[in-house]
């Protein structure tokens, strides 16, 4: 038996560099192997790893070692997410430029990932603020401007007037700027957007096969998406009330069964009737004005006050010349959305209920709930939306709503107003398309040029990359690009005239929409892709990463991977086969009696039965224990990875993040729990040892058969590698590390069986003890790989464990000698019985009668017969 305690930090540097050094982890386009690309989410170069990113990179690495020790040719590449807007707030703050503090930060990050010990291919790293990588970006804007998928258009934005740049709606909390939490405002503004609209059906539609996808997932890009069917139906307005020009209002609805409900129209602030309105109204004109300094934001234009007002104009009811709606500009309504107009049945519809108990507009419920009299119904507060039958809807009355909705549809399909008809039915989706511009200096420039005589001009390929100037000052506000004084200043392509480059850089998703495409071959100099390669190593196979990038990283990479195909940079639609989400790292807080926040590294824990109390180290004062949640540096409860790693190692890290909970749901971090990964780290490390002395002694060949202890111990590892594979490939993990410690725990019967006897180990048991501790290393060799390169020394075998082959299972090992079915008497269960696999139907008749519980159970009545299902049950009728 072995004293020595196993040293981590001794032995986890050195098989670090050995694995570099022999480039293992390297996979190579040209290998013939059967492809296996796994990708985790890449990083922003904050300067340092989170605890959470030790989580998701190690659930990665797990299946990157199982997949290439299973045969696979395994593409496991890392970059950096590298532009945004945190660098140019750090050289503000800093006085230090964006490419430095980037660069900086990700050599600083680099090394801390390189201790956790991941089998990256790091040939192939890149950075997203690299002209190299950029450069093929640009390009492919390019080809997607000549393929009509970008344009440049017109659009309301959400500007911030401290950070001055535009804001995507999901950057507007609380109708203030995420970072500067300036108020934001509305602009309309030129802008490049990429026509993700023209794939909004595929996009839906190809969601079906994507079954390696959380449903979650799915369904919340079914729900961005937001596919609806309905009716497009032509108001005409009452020309005494409307402005000159103006005669119908557009409105798209998915409930045209309400409209005997309706009690008003509602128009976005920029609807041009609106405009056409407020240009002789200046009240109307301030009241549109001071909506606009809300957000376009869905969750803002949700949340805030339903407020309204009245331009004079009037709508005439599609089924009743002499019934008119008043026309109300709404801050709840967006030109984006629809036709920017709505009709109100505040009936059925809390926003518009909302709006019309303002305004004093009344309620009529058109849709009454089975079972209750429609005379009596009536809405006061809350609108119903359920389903019912049609009530005051005079020719739809009892109907079901598809009927009314199917009644409605024909009757406006069939009039005509003019040549056309004044209802359509119409598809609408919830998607709009992606704006990428943004007003900031650390971003990939657009690749296009402003010309007063040619508008906009395309860069030509050969001149690309369009480069950032270093030599930049933050000292203005806005786009340090817009201040440079010679940057943006350029000759026309076409005319060689005056012209200015276009200051906008791209959104910083465009940046990582396509990179897992490029890690395929990140050498081609001179396309962003080398199809062949692309084609044969993509879709990625596994790709990991947090739930709150599952809309629009994955939707804009999706829409991406398309463009790159209509483009003839890869030929595939889909860029990710399998997506797994997975859960946060929580930790609890603690808090001292002033409210100061304080770090777990400050405090100490101490536990008394089912009491827990924290005290302050340095101190010795009271802490209070808050409850758990999400790591943050507001509340302190984040936990420095190097600091765990110095303390126990990266492979205690590692078998923490991966046994305390389901890897898609939130681990607890326990220190705990981490000594226990630690202690279990020293119990292998010990079995190990113990098992070698006895292999030993092993014949090389294997014995011809085997004594009943000898056979269970080579059950229990061929058991346990059935298990664990089958739960790799399902990132089962924590189940895996079950039943590695389930099996470590059979191997150590047999070392304490064998240490009582004394004498040297018979020959088919040594041989059985070296097969499973081989079998035990390699099993938790993805999830500990430096401490199973250290036991594939002590076993005396060659080469690297990270080079070897997954162990072949045998499947007649598998196989039990003896099963247990359930006994039955007259329906119910009785009890169990354990009989030979091969028993026949009269020894298990007669063993499942002897049993006492069934004796009690028939109470001395006569057995009238017995009933064997194979394998399962036995039911004995009385």
């Amino acid at each position: 038996m072995t004293s020595e305690r196993y040293n981590a930090r001794e032995s986890e540097p050195r098989w670090q560099a050995t694995w570099d050094e022999k480039a293992i982890f390297a996979s190579k386009n040209d290998d013939q192997r059967p492809k296996y690309y796994v990708l985790e989410m890449f990083p922003y170069p904050s300067g340092r790893i989170h605890i959470g990113h030790v989580r998701n990179y190690t659930l990665g690495d797990v299946l990157a070692r199982f997949m290439r020790a299973k045969g696979f040719n395994v593409l496991h590449p890392m970059g950096w997410d590298a532009f945004g807007l945190p660098a140019e707030n750090a050289a503000i703050e800093r006085k230090v430029a964006p490419k430095a503090w980037t660069y900086d930060n990700i050599a600083a990050m680099k090394k801390q990932l390189k201790s956790i010990g991941l089998s990256l291919d790091w040939a192939r790293e890149f950075a997203t603020c690299d002209p190299s990588y950029y450069k093929h970006q640009q390009k492919m804007f390019l080809d997607m401007l000549r393929a009509g998928l970008a344009e440049r258009e017109k659009r309301k934005l959400n500007w911030d007037p401290v950070d001055m740049t535009v804001l995507a709606n999901e950057q507007v909390i609380d109708g203030r700027g995420w970072r500067s939490g300036a108020v934001v405002e509305q602009r309309e503004m030129s802008q490049w957007v990429f026509k993700i609209t023209k794939y909004s059906q595929e996009l839906l539609d190809a969601l079906d096969g994507l079954d390696r996808w959380p449903d979650k997932v799915r369904l919340m890009q079914r729900n961005w998406i937001g596919r609806s069917e309905g009716l497009l139906i032509r108001f005409a307005l009452d020309a005494a009330t409307t402005p000159a020009g103006e005669n119908e209002l557009k409105i798209f609805t998915t409930r045209p069964d309400t409209l005997f409900g309706a009690k008003f129209m509602a128009i976005s602030a920029d609807h041009p009737l609106a405009q056409a309105a407020a240009a002789k109204n200046p009240k109307l004109a301030e009241f549109i004005a001071d909506i606009k300094k809300i957000g376009t934001a869905q969750e803002i234009i949700d949340t805030a006050e339903k407020q309204g007002f009245d331009t004079g104009i009037k709508a005439i009811h599609p089924f009743d010349p002499s019934w008119k709606l008043p026309v109300y500009v709404a801050n709840f309504v967006l030109m984006e959305y629809g036709t920017g107009a709505i009709f109100g049945c505040p009936g059925h519809d809390q926003r518009d209920l909302d709006f019309v108990n303002k305004y004093n507009l009344g309620v009529t419920p058109v849709v009454c709930p089975e079972g209750q009299d429609p005379k009596t119904f009536v809405i006061t507060d809350t609108a119903y939306d359920g389903e019912g039958r049609m009530i005051n809807s005079r020719f739809l009355d009892g109907m079901t709503i598809e009927a009314a909705k199917e009644e409605v549809a024909k009757r406006l399909e069939a009039e005509l107003r003019g040549n056309a008809p004044v209802g359509e039915r119409q598809v609408n989706f919830r998607l709009r398309d992606w704006g990428i511009s943004r007003q900031r200096y650390w971003g990939c420039p657009i690749p296009v040029i402003h010309c007063p005589k040619c508008d906009v001009v395309p860069v030509p390929d050969d001149q690309l990359p369009v480069t950032l100037p270093e030599d930049v000052t933050f000292d203005k506000p806005g786009n340090a690009l817009d201040h440079h004084p010679t940057w943006k200043h350029v000759s026309c392509p076409k005319c060689g005239g005056k012209a200015v480059r276009e200051t906008d850089t791209m959104d910083t998703f465009v940046d990582s929409s396509w990179y897992f495409a490029r890690f395929t071959d990140p050498w081609n100099e001179t396309a962003p892709t080398t199809p062949a390669v692309a084609n044969r190593m993509m879709p990625v196979d596994q790709y990991i990463g947090g739930v709150e990038h599952a809309i629009l990283h994955l939707l804009y990479s999706r829409f991406f991977t398309r463009a790159m195909k209509a483009t003839g940079h890869i030929d595939m639609k889909e860029p990710f086969a399998g997506m797994f989400t997975q859960g946060m790292v929580v930790h609890e807080t603690y808090q001292k009696a002033d409210g100061t926040w304080v770090t777990p590294a400050e405090v100490k824990v101490e536990v008394a039965g089912n009491d827990r109390r924290a005290v302050l180290l340095a101190t010795g004062e009271n802490v209070e224990i808050g409850p758990i949640e999400k790591m943050s540096k507001s509340k302190k409860n984040t936990v420095d990875p190097d600091d765990i790693i110095a303390s126990y190692g990266a492979d205690v890290a590692r078998w923490f993040m991966l046994s305390d909970s389901p890897p898609d749901r939130d681990v607890i971090w326990s220190d705990e729990r981490v000594q226990g990964a630690s202690r279990f780290v020293q119990r292998l490390w010990r079995l190990v040892n113990e098992s070698a002395e006895i292999a030993k002694s092993a014949p090389a060949a294997r014995p011809a058969s085997f004594v009943p202890e000898a056979l269970a111990l080579r059950k229990a590892a061929h058991g346990a590698l059935d298990k664990v594979s089958s739960g790799i490939e399902r990132l089962h993990f924590n189940v895996c590390l079950a039943h590695i410690r389930e099996f470590a725990n059979a191997l150590a019967e047999v070392l304490t069986r064998e240490a009582a006897k004394g004498d040297k180990p018979a020959p088919d048991i040594a041989w059985a003890v070296k097969e499973a501790a081989t079998i035990l290393v390699q099993l938790f060799s993805p999830m500990m790989p430096h401490l199973a390169e250290e036991c594939w020394v002590v076993l005396g075998q060659s080469g690297l464990v990270s080079e070897a082959g997954w162990p072949q299972i045998e499947r007649d090992l598998l196989v039990e000698d003896s099963v247990t079915l359930v006994v039955q008497v007259n329906g119910k269960k009785r009890g169990d019985v354990t009989v030979p696999r091969t028993a026949q139907n009269a020894d298990i008749e007669a063993a499942v009668l002897a049993l006492d519980a069934v004796k009690v159970a028939l109470g001395g009545k006569p057995v009238r017969k017995v009933i064997v299902v194979p394998m399962r049950i036995v039911n004995v009728v009385g």
